[in-house]
């Protein structure tokens, strides 16, 4: 093995890591935001999450980013504890459909059908197939799904140059003494740990070994050490994505290390002890890529059937481990950067957060409105306080959204992040306004002023129709239904043709004597703060429709 065979093996691996970047990277992108709310309805049912844990790793080819969202999920309340351990056992199992793929390098056969199965032949088509729909297609999807189709021609090319690469090393006895270390069990688990920690991705670093496993120097006895090792490196992932969460969110991390350590003390030791009592042919025999997939499943499989049962257990040590006396309450203001690293799922969750800074400036008007009829101190403290947590999350969430917006996101997620840019200052407006009409009933209680009846009916119509126009606005918003954004303009016009009206009604009730000059300019008041509400929430509909059409234009509203 000369320079160049040094030279092609570094290559190689540089093709092979960076297609499965680039192949895992697409298969999140066409995943959308779905992953995080098919995590999220992991239900308490462990063979679901175990299901659904399973189902995602394989779908998007990368334990290391649903151990992300994991934590990101569990730090943020929407999953328990409990919960995302039935997940991680789940991913562990999924995570194995990759060494079986690159598996396929190793068919050797005469047959048209079974050499169209192995990768080498199959791959360029794929990579052709994949340039073209970059390149020709206009929509979105097909472009990610192009961009896999690349990813994985890259990544069976780069395994390719590896195998190639590697193969005089069986005639090197430099090479087959170091291997012979590698008989050591512990020093096998050590090496699969630091590889698989160093490139954090265990079905990379399994790709790796089976790619060495072509040369035919590597024998099941060190292998199957290996093996798990890279089931334990795989968790530094986790490890790193926990750092500065709540303790629970450090739990998930703690789990999926214990999980992986246990079932690899466990696993070992009984092929350690059964092949010392049975002295096993295929120890000291060499081990090929399919091998090498046959085992990452069992142990995988056996380890997750294995400690299934013993969640609860799992979850009291993950808690003895990251100690806790009260549960942390979950500041949904902040949203945790670490998160970014799935960019789909960090606009997710700001959007979903957004949702919620919507409906809290619907119940703060809903509060406000009651205020004027009848005054509660209770609920006006509430609305102070709504209206100080609307200022937070408009704050964190437009600090968050500037991030977001460099990142390298999808045309669907970067209309999100638009629209949520546009739409946070009116949200946040419409708690201010409603501090406002708090301040107006306040004064009413104080100089004990209260609407006549024939006011106080025209301000009940408009309460109606404000509750409908802000139901439309956040069912818009949280849909991005363009039908029922055209509808809150119609609203505008109807609520500003009723408050003229009022205007007017309140003139000749002054001219009549029906109303006094203090109780008008506190109705004025009112009126102005229901004004700049309903502009507000036609601004929210003006974005969600120029959004879709790439229009931006100035909003409306104080």
């Amino acid at each position: 093995m000369d320079i160049f065979s040094v030279f092609a093996l570094l290559g190689g691996l540089a093709l092979f890591l960076f297609g499965m970047h680039v192949l895992s990277e697409g298969l999140e992108k066409m995943a959308g935001g779905k992953i995080e709310k098919v995590l999220g309805k992991a239900t308490s049912s462990r063979v679901t999450a175990l299901l659904l844990g399973a189902g995602v790793t394989a779908a998007v080819q990368s334990s290391s980013a649903v151990t992300v969202m994991l934590v990101g999920l569990v730090n943020s309340g929407i999953l328990s504890l409990t919960q995302a351990i039935g997940v991680i056992m789940g991913s562990n199992i999924g995570t194995t459909i990759t060494s079986w793929i690159l598996s396929l390098s190793g068919i050797s056969s005469d047959l048209f059908i079974l050499k169209m199965l192995k990768p080498t032949n199959f791959s360029p088509i794929i990579a052709f197939i994949g340039i073209v729909m970059i390149m020709a297609s206009k929509k979105q999807k097909r472009k990610d799904t192009g961009t896999i189709f690349l990813g994985f021609a890259i990544l069976m090319y780069g395994m390719s140059m590896m195998t190639t690469a590697v193969a005089p090393l069986k005639d090197m006895p430099e090479f087959t003494n170091i291997l012979v270390a590698f008989q050591n069990p512990l020093l096998g688990v050590l090496v699969g740990t630091i590889v698989t920690a160093a490139i954090q991705a265990s079905a990379a670093s399994v790709g790796i070994l089976q790619a060495l496993a072509v040369s035919g120097s590597i024998t099941y006895g060190a292998a199957i050490p290996i093996i798990m090792g890279q089931n334990i490196g795989t968790c530094i992932s986790a490890l790193m994505s926990a750092i500065g969460t709540k303790k629970n969110a450090r739990r998930v991390a703690c789990v999926h290390v214990l999980f992986n350590v246990i079932g690899t003390v466990i696993c070992l030791a009984a092929w350690l002890i059964a092949d010392a009592i049975f002295k096993f042919a295929i120890t000291d025999a060499p081990v090929t890529p399919f091998a090498i997939a046959v085992m990452h499943s069992i142990f995988n499989v056996v380890t997750t059937f294995m400690l299934f049962p013993f969640v609860n257990l799992l979850e009291k040590l993950a808690k003895m481990i990251v100690k806790g006396k009260k549960d942390e309450e979950v500041d949904f203001t902040v949203l945790d950067e670490r998160i970014m690293a799935v960019p789909h799922f960090a606009v997710s969750q700001a959007y979903t957060m957004t949702e919620t800074m919507s409906k809290m400036a619907r119940e703060a008007f809903l509060k406000a409105k009651d205020l004027l009829v009848k005054f509660d101190d209770n609920e006006a403290e509430q609305i102070s306080s709504m209206e100080d947590q609307l200022d937070h999350y408009e704050s964190n969430l437009g600090k968050y959204l500037v991030k977001l917006s460099n990142l390298n996101l999808t045309h669907n997620e970067a209309r999100h992040v638009s629209l949520m840019m546009r739409t946070l200052s009116d949200f946040e407006r419409i708690g201010d306004h409603a501090q406002g009409l708090k301040i107006c009933a306040n004064n009413m209680k104080n100089k004990e002023l209260s609407f006549s009846p024939e006011a106080f009916e025209e301000i009940e119509n408009l309460n109606a129709m404000m509750v409908e126009m802000l139901d439309l606005t956040i069912h818009s918003f949280a849909s991005t239904d363009s039908a029922d954004a055209i509808k809150i303009g119609q609203m505008q016009q109807k609520i500003g043709m009723t408050l003229a009206r009022m205007k007017d009604h309140h003139i000749k009730r002054l001219q009549k004597g029906k109303c006094t000059v203090e109780m008008g300019l506190v109705l004025m008041e009112v009126l102005s703060s229901y004004s700049s509400i309903s502009d507000h929430c036609a601004n929210v509909g003006i974005a969600i429709l120029e959004t879709s059409m790439g229009v931006n234009r100035p909003t409306i509203g104080r």
